[in-house]
């Protein structure tokens, strides 16, 4: 098995709190992320995915391909975007890094498998030292 991945970057703002808390119990549980701090990241992404490499071109997916498939399915959606009031895909839902990474699977499966490949890993850095991954609903390791 072979694995390939593409990295790209994207700016976006959040906050985290729970609104049926308390501007305390926020602060407490989410700190500076909380109640009226809105504040971005820089986030990098890596999408890496699967397969066996084509006998005829050596890709496990054409690299061009799967950066255009990012770039319009996550991308160009989240950068420079409010994840809170901005992206349909969090409403509800505390726009953290984990759940970034659930959601950005799900705008990417699809797409991937129908251009030949297996999604594999979702890994998104919020800074240089908190990054989260995620390996689809089945958790592959």
């Amino acid at each position: 098995m072979h694995y390939l991945t593409r990295r790209e970057t994207f700016n976006a703002a959040h906050k985290l709190a729970n609104p049926d808390w308390s501007d305390e119990r926020n602060k407490e549980v989410f700190g500076k992320c909380a109640n009226h701090n809105w504040h971005g990241h820089n986030y990098d992404l890596r999408i890496t995915v699967s397969g066996t490499p084509d006998p005829l071109t050596g890709f496990v997916m054409d690299a061009k391909v799967l950066s255009t498939i990012v770039k319009r399915q996550v991308v160009d959606q989240l950068d420079h975007s409010n994840l809170n009031l901005d992206i349909d895909w969090f409403k509800g839902i505390q726009p953290t890094t984990e759940n970034l990474t659930l959601k950005i699977w799900e705008h990417l499966e699809a797409e991937i498998a129908a251009a030949g490949s297996t999604l594999y890993r979702v890994r998104l850095y919020e800074t240089e030292n908190i990054y989260a991954d995620y390996y689809g609903p089945a958790g592959r390791n």
